[in-house]
């Protein structure tokens, strides 16, 4: 007679071992995937979808990608970037311009397949003329001369340099050199995420590329301890910081930094709208996109989230993200978030289709206005700046003011000598600036709720958005995945399938 063999230990070792992966792929793969739920389009909501996707690694614990939502309370994609249409022509109606060296904002645009263009003549400092406004004359102007020939515009570019090196001095080395040194800072935003460590507080995040000291004092201390020229402190710079951020150089030193930056030359925009980088983003990221939707709640309830909308829907969420500045909505924590109070400086932009008065501004005719009109930091003043968009003809011209107050027709009619169409628009645009600035935290209760816009009380811009949301999503990977689904790799092409719903305010 013959026993069945029976299998050996080891035989059982060695077939646990193979089964193992199969025994446990089919385990994992029967849990349903976390789900990360962002509250905000904007560039930063938008961001941090693409980079969660972008970094994500399937490992042995989390063999797939999350789910991710998003929620905008509006019914377009964007947040500050926004069109507008006046006269038949497009415009940007809030964050307006981008810095050569705003690479992820140039990823973007390369990614999505989006083109690119110069800014209006009214935002590129090397093509416009200016003028210094004081609220009675013109303390300072730049040649303007009506000429299409190449060669005349070259050397009246070549003489306003002069008169502006002749009244500055070189103070604007200085200016330079400062503005230089703080994008040379910034640049290290962008180095290998293997070189990068994953930040949980902006102080750390600030402080790791030599910027945190700039938000300790005002730009007009770093100024003045540069030896800048009091004079071009009180107008150029003041000019500047008025039209970027609508506050004076009282602000922080990398606020002002930032201004200054955006000065420059080179400057860029999507052709057709910025809002386009959000919605190409959104579409390339496989999100579940809630339009007209605001949330008024978000609640952790030990293992998960609960977000309640104001159409009554509740959605849960492991993972949850404010990708939108809390100064501007009503979101009730449970338990309670304990962060800063801190003031937005609201702009009211007005666009005007139509002619300037040449008598407000004390001259004979329109054509002696300059293109940008900068003005001194005055509270009397009504408005920072007024700037030609587009000029149809001579009697057809389309505006563009910012203002810290809204523009009556009143005074509208007084700056105006016509007014064929009118257009308000007012902005949350970016924090008040006060030195030294306090920051509230990436991570808002120590364990899955981030705020991407705790970042921007060092700067407010389309690109600081997409830095901060870059490192949200490093983080929310490293803490909540592990660091086994980080995943650092060239980023690849891709093309969206579909556009998000977007339309003109």
């Amino acid at each position: 007679m013959y026993s069945d063999p029976k299998p050996s230990f080891s035989f059982l070792i060695l077939l646990f071992l193979r089964l193992q992966p199969l025994i446990f792929s089919l385990s994992t793969d029967a849990l349903p995937p976390p789900t990360v739920c962002i509250v905000g389009s904007g560039i930063g909501g938008s961001s941090v979808a693409h980079f969660l996707r972008h970094y994500f690694h399937p490992s042995p614990s989390q063999p797939r990608p999350p789910n991710i939502k998003i929620f905008e309370r509006s019914y377009v994609v964007g947040g500050r970037m926004a069109t507008v249409s006046i006269g038949g022509e497009t415009f940007e109606a809030g964050a307006s311009i981008l810095h050569p060296k705003n690479y992820h904002a140039l990823n973007y645009s390369n990614l999505l397949g989006l083109k690119v263009k110069p800014p209006p003549a009214s935002e590129d400092d090397d093509s416009m003329s200016l003028g210094i406004w004081d609220g009675k004359k013109f303390v300072f102007k730049t040649l303007q001369v009506d000429s299409k020939f190449p060669l005349v515009q070259k050397i009246v570019s070549y003489v306003n340099s002069f008169r502006i090196f002749f009244r500055y001095g070189f103070s604007l080395l200085k200016m330079g050199s400062f503005v230089e040194s703080t994008v040379d800072s910034f640049l290290k935003y962008y180095e290998s995420p293997e070189r990068r460590p994953i930040f949980e507080t902006v102080d750390e995040m600030l402080k790791w590329a030599g910027l945190y000291n700039l938000t300790t004092q005002t730009l007009q201390d770093e100024l003045i301890g540069i030896k800048l020229s009091p004079l071009l402190i009180e107008e150029l710079v003041t000019v500047i910081t008025r039209i970027n951020y609508g506050q004076s150089v009282s602000i922080s030193g990398l606020a002002g930094a930032v201004s200054l930056a955006g000065s420059g030359g080179g400057l860029w925009a999507v052709d057709g709208g910025n809002w386009q980088m959000a919605s190409g983003l959104i579409n390339s990221s496989d999100v579940f996109l809630h339009l007209n939707e605001e949330i008024e709640s978000i609640s952790y309830l030990g293992e998960y989230y609960e977000l309640n909308s104001t159409k009554g829907n509740s959605y849960s969420c492991e993972v949850a993200v404010v990708a939108t500045p809390l100064d501007e909505v009503n979101i009730q924590f449970s338990p309670a978030v304990s962060i800063r109070e801190r003031k937005l400086q609201h702009t009211h932009a007005t666009f005007v289709r139509g002619l300037l008065n040449p008598a407000y501004f004390g001259l004979r005719t329109v054509a002696e206005v300059p293109e940008l009109v900068g003005t001194l930091e005055d509270p009397d003043l009504p408005f920072t700046c007024i700037s030609v968009l587009k000029q149809h003809d001579e009697n057809d011209i389309i505006y563009k003011i910012f203002s810290r107050e809204p523009m009556s027709d009143a005074l509208l009619d007084s700056i105006f000598s016509a007014r064929l169409q009118t257009n308000r628009i007012i902005w949350g645009a970016y924090p008040h600036y006060k030195a030294p600035e306090l920051f509230a935290p990436f991570i808002l209760d120590g364990q899955h709720l981030y705020y991407v816009n705790a970042f921007e009380n060092a700067a407010s811009t389309m690109e600081t958005g997409a830095v901060a949301a870059e490192n949200v999503a490093r983080l929310i990977l490293s803490r909540y995945f592990g660091e086994a689904s980080l995943q650092s790799s060239n980023l690849q092409s891709f093309s969206p399938d579909a556009d998000v719903s977007h339309f003109d305010l």
